[in-house]
């Protein structure tokens, strides 16, 4: 073969296998940037107000990242679930979207408040919303939740605390609850320390009746300084979720000082011994029953002469031995009874006794 073909054959061979080797695949089509449905859609009821928030979504449902976010529609529909398209509540621009975070991620939030005449013995509301790009595009609806729509009773606006010998004491005024198949209502007492974030439970009250209720915290500590809030809380009968809470009251506060002191000591007697051994008399009285008792302090006086504590530290049992008597004296004695933060009680009556004179058998 001449060399001039030979050249020619190479080439065209190697036009053709650069050729083939620059050869594109089918064509893929464009990404359609719709957004990836919400999956976590979550809700907290308070009285009227509805609380959603989500994940916004970055990205599309081709698991590519989403350029922009376009409008997001609340949905709302009453006594429909689940639901197949939006009945619009509210449409929110990129910019209109509330971003809090929590628990280190970024989470939206919108909050709407359920109209007077939806709220009754029964029934529900299914809430989702619907995410858009910025061409007006979504992939339909996020999950969907089943929002209960029992009544609530309005919160006490005259919460009270008060310290009593037993603890804190809060009052309140509360109304008639109505009665409506499936549900109960009650009262939950709330408190924390202040300075705490939190509040904790303390106990649920019933609402059958109408007037004034009362509660003893019985989970106190003496010297604290505490916060209390009253929430009106609806149960529902096979229900998820099992209650609906409503508004809060107002915040009280309450530093638990303990400035009540112990019953006064009783039944004091006084008896003299001094058979084989050196002179005394012995006193005993009926114990007092507090918990927080420390003990009980002995006063002695002599006919003319001033009381004095004959004590140095609180005796913790309800008798004591008085050793520093002398012939031919009389002497009267009084208990005081003492608690841990120092409340004295007052005096008890006086018992008396006398030491027989030396010359006496």
């Amino acid at each position: 073969m001449p060399r001039k073909a030979i050249l020619l054959f190479i080439s065209g061979s190697l036009l053709a296998l650069l050729t083939s080797c620059a050869t594109p695949g089918a064509p893929q089509p464009p990404s359609l940037q719709l957004p990836r449905p919400v999956e976590d859609l979550n809700f907290v009821r308070k009285g009227s107000r509805i609380v959603l928030s989500w994940t916004p979504p970055t990205q599309t449902t081709e698991h590519l990242g989403l350029r922009r976010l376009g409008a997001t529609y609340i949905c709302r529909s009453i006594g429909r679930y689940p639901v197949n398209a939006c009945e619009i509540v509210k449409r929110l621009s990129p910019a209109d979207v509330a971003l809090v975070t929590d628990k280190k991620r970024e989470q939206a939030v919108f909050e709407d408040v359920l109209p007077a005449d939806v709220i009754s013995g029964a029934g529900f509301a299914a809430y989702s919303i619907e995410v858009f790009n910025d061409r007006g595009r979504s992939a339909g609806l996020s999950n969907q939740l089943r929002v209960p729509l029992a009544p609530t009773l309005p919160a006490p606006q005259d919460l009270r605390a008060t310290v009593t010998a037993q603890g804190p004491e809060l009052q309140w005024t509360a109304m008639a609850a109505p009665a409506l198949p499936n549900l109960t209502f009650e009262y939950r007492v709330l408190r924390r320390l202040e300075g705490v974030p939190n509040f904790s439970p303390v106990q649920d009250v019933r609402a059958d009746t109408a007037g004034i209720k009362l509660l003893i915290d019985p989970g106190f500590e003496w010297g604290k300084q505490y916060e209390y809030k009253v929430v009106p809380v609806t149960q529902i009968s096979g229900s998820a979720p099992p209650e609906v809470e409503g508004d809060d009251s107002p915040v009280v506060s309450l530093l638990v000082k303990d400035v009540f002191p112990p019953a006064v000591p009783t039944g004091v007697q006084a008896v003299f011994s001094s058979v084989g051994q050196k002179p005394f008399i012995d006193l005993t009285w009926s114990p007092n029953t507090e918990a927080d008792l420390a003990g009980y302090d002995v006063y002695r006086h002599e006919a003319a002469g001033e009381s004095v504590k004959i004590t140095a530290q609180p005796v913790k049992a309800p008798s004591f031995r008085d050793d520093r008597v002398q012939p031919g004296a009389r002497y009267f004695y009084a208990v005081v009874a003492v608690d841990l933060r120092g409340n004295q009680s007052t005096r008890s009556e006086e018992a008396s006794e006398t030491v027989p004179a030396a010359d006496q058998p």
